[in-house]
């Protein structure tokens, strides 16, 4: 389907009013330019609402945000590179390479710690991250749509992730801009941002395939040379490092061998109905954490479900039905899968698509409602629960 059939018809959210009595058309802020604002002040409500928790709980923010779990996993490649060889309970080779590899290069060239650039990165990214998130939801639905979509990824429960050294907001920005590129049939960007999302997170190959499987499609209407370069493009960067490892360890399955020792396989989703039905069937004491990370892998399935039914793009589809798939068909540590699944933005389109269609005073209600959820929940995830985000 034409991406263009989305695009609905102009209305006040697109057309700039007229001052009372003047005739005169009062300056209008760009769409994208609402998007990032609305983006930061949603993130900047969460970061002041864990400051002052943390600040009655005496602790200090930054080392929240810039030195803990998986950043400093980082932080230790960026310093002194990749182990040799497996470890007895898993290393660093389980890391994918892109977002360590830019904390060490733009530290040489840049004051401070490399903490503080890693973290700097994290929140440049998640604002080119919105950026083309608002760029998807307006190709298809418009600015209104666009703006609510850049909100709502703004205010998911672990949103407090984008602004920390982890590498989910490199990876939204690859991935939103990649998926941008296949809906305006830029093959070559879309096969090279899918390269760099496959060098960022395990998880790109699900930009991979979203990229190769809508190329090659594309190719029944007619040959492109550069449709079938980005089918072949896409999934070398996540290739590149499983080859990698591979060869630094010795074996051909060396990256599934490092996942085998972090006890992350795959088990077709039986840890997740476990932990799910303990939970909320057999916990009579759940933590609280776990019950959020539970309700955002059931939602999400209903929202892929509502997505099948608004017939979304074939790359979006690909794209979180992938993400979905490795997330819940996973047997390993349960507590992270609601963050993993923060680049899943397309799942939040049929929220947005429907909001832009309620009463103003229900899209308010919605959108406070879903910020100050954030803003609650990054903190619990940062000072109340003892694990990794």
């Amino acid at each position: 389907m034409s991406s263009t059939a989305f695009r609905p018809t102009p209305n006040e959210a697109t057309t700039a009013p007229s001052e009372s009595g003047t005739g005169s058309a009062r300056p209008r802020v760009p769409a994208p330019v609402q998007a990032l604002l609305a983006y930061v002040a949603v993130r900047t409500t969460g970061l002041l609402f864990l400051t002052l928790w943390a600040h009655r709980q005496h602790h200090g923010v930054w080392p929240i945000l810039a030195t803990q779990w998986d950043s400093d996993w980082y932080l230790g490649i960026a310093d002194h590179g990749y182990a040799q060889e497996l470890g007895t309970a898993g290393s660093n080779l389980a890391f994918f390479p892109l977002y360590p590899v830019l904390v060490k290069a733009v530290a040489v060239v840049t004051p401070g710690t490399r903490a503080t650039t890693g973290l700097c990165i994290a929140v440049i990214a998640s604002l080119i991250a919105a950026r083309g998130i608002f760029a998807v939801g307006d190709r298809l639905y418009g600015p209104r749509v666009g703006i609510l979509l850049t909100t709502l990824w703004a205010a998911l429960p672990v949103g407090l992730v984008q602004w920390m050294g982890y590498t989910e907001s490199l990876f939204t920005a690859c991935a939103a801009w990649a998926l941008y590129a296949v809906l305006t049939r830029r093959w070559l960007w879309a096969g090279s941002l899918a390269v760099l999302a496959g060098l960022t997170r395990p998880t790109g190959i699900a930009v991979a395939a979203a990229v190769t499987v809508t190329a090659l499609l594309s190719l029944r209407r007619g040959f492109s040379a550069r449709a079938l370069a980005a089918a072949v493009l896409a999934p070398l960067g996540w290739c590149a490092y499983l080859a990698w490892v591979g060869l630094r360890v010795g074996r051909w399955d060396g990256y599934f061998a490092e996942q085998r020792l972090w006890s992350n396989e795959m088990d077709g989703g039986m840890r997740t109905l476990r932990e799910m039905r303990h939970l909320l069937a057999r916990d009579s004491t759940p933590h609280l954490f776990l019950v959020m990370v539970t309700l955002v892998l059931i939602a999400s399935v209903a929202l892929f479900a509502l997505s099948v039914r608004d017939r979304q793009p074939l790359a979006l589809l690909v794209f979180t039905g992938v993400l979905l798939v490795i997330v819940l068909s996973s047997g390993g540590v349960y507590f992270p899968r609601a963050r993993y699944l923060l680049p899943a933005f397309p799942l939040l389109l049929p929220l947005a698509l429907r909001l832009s269609r309620a009463a103003r005073r229900h899209r308010v209600l919605v959108l406070t409602a879903a910020v100050a959820s954030s803003a609650y929940w990054g903190a619990h995830m940062a000072l109340v629960w003892p694990g990794a985000p």
